[in-house]
């Protein structure tokens, strides 16, 4: 399926047009964060303040991400179909059904319907027309989805929730213009030399990656990145916590730079990613100087995405598109899948 990395391609207007659907949808995220937003200026009509808060469905991490630390009620992310024993008429269940795989799926049919059935207080973000949505519609509070974009959707999910008093203040224009901010700086028609998520593909052209955030909601993007980045080259790619990827990198072998790739069999070489929020604390800020450390002494190259500015929504934005552009690019790079 893919071939050897050639950075040419990367490029090649020719090749560059053959992905052209997959990159434009990239550039489209902020579009589709001001679309899925328009429903979220009216305010939720919550009929109260929830004992507790379960989230079920597609980026319900992300939104335990951006809640937990400053929710007034208890809040979990769950991932199975249907409730824990304990969830009743006191709590909100918040079902996030958007993304091309997600609209009807059975376990959050299960799970809407389980908080119906005992009372609960349901946010659901669906498509109108979708199954779910006409189940249980004159019952729940609705965020209308359009795009099939579980991130865009749930941006408008958090947006709601602020409007509830259970979350921070979520700025969606902000955080719109912070994926455009990346799809310009990492547009097709920008060069190898000037383009970030190029620069990316090409340091990821060989390598098995180990990908760490130097917060909650930069561990939640490595996560998407190490995702992506699978699928785009059908490699390994491990994203986790500072002390097991010390742990890996004490056992890494240095990469022969001398080797023969013909005669010579060895192993794709060890890249450390580091997404860094400049706004992590000192642990954070303590774990990521160790990482570096341990890189060196492996000798494995450290590449760095960096967060930018603004509210912690619109710098995960940053490193997750900067990620998936890199992906992208890395695929094209591999000659992968066209559209």
């Amino acid at each position: 399926m893919f071939s050897e990395f050639d950075e040419t391609r990367l490029d090649d207007p020719e090749v560059l047009a053959a992905y052209d659907s997959r990159l434009r949808h990239l550039a489209m995220a902020g579009a589709r964060i001001r679309s899925e937003a328009l429903d979220a200026r009216v305010p939720a009509d919550l009929t109260m303040t929830p004992r507790g808060v379960i989230v079920a469905g597609a980026e319900a991490r992300l939104i335990r991400a951006v809640l937990e630390p400053v929710c007034p009620v208890p809040l979990i992310a769950w991932p199975l179909p249907g409730l824990p024993g304990w969830v009743g008429a006191l709590d909100l269940v918040v079902v996030l059904a958007s993304g091309s795989q997600a609209y009807d799926s059975p376990a959050l049919m299960a799970t809407a319907a389980e908080a119906t059935r005992r009372g609960a207080q349901v946010m659901l973000a669906a498509p109108q027309d979708s199954q779910i949505a006409q189940t249980i519609s004159g019952q729940a509070i609705q965020v209308l989805t359009r795009t099939a974009d579980p991130t865009a959707a749930a941006l408008a999910v958090l947006a709601q929730l602020h409007n509830a008093g259970l979350g921070p203040v979520v700025t969606i224009e902000n955080a719109a213009e912070a994926a455009d901010m990346v799809a310009e700086a990492s547009s097709p028609h920008r060069d190898l030399s000037s383009n970030p998520a190029k620069d990316l593909a090409c340091a990821l052209a060989d390598a098995d990656p180990l990908l760490w955030g130097g917060s909650v909601l930069a561990a939640r993007a490595s996560r998407r990145l190490a995702e992506a980045i699978r699928a785009a080259s059908g490699r390994h790619a491990v994203a986790s916590d500072a002390g097991e990827i010390i742990e890996v990198l004490q056992h890494t072998k240095p990469h022969d730079l001398f080797a023969d790739p013909f005669t010579d069999q060895q192993q794709r070489r060890t890249v450390l990613v580091i997404l860094d929020d400049e706004h992590s604390g000192e642990a954070e800020l303590q774990a990521g100087r160790l990482l570096h450390e341990a890189a060196r002494e492996a000798g494995v190259r450290v590449c760095e995405i960096g967060a930018g500015q603004g509210s912690e929504v619109d710098r995960y934005i940053t490193l997750l598109m900067h990620g998936l552009y890199g992906a992208t690019y890395l695929a094209i790079g591999l000659d992968g899948q066209p559209d």
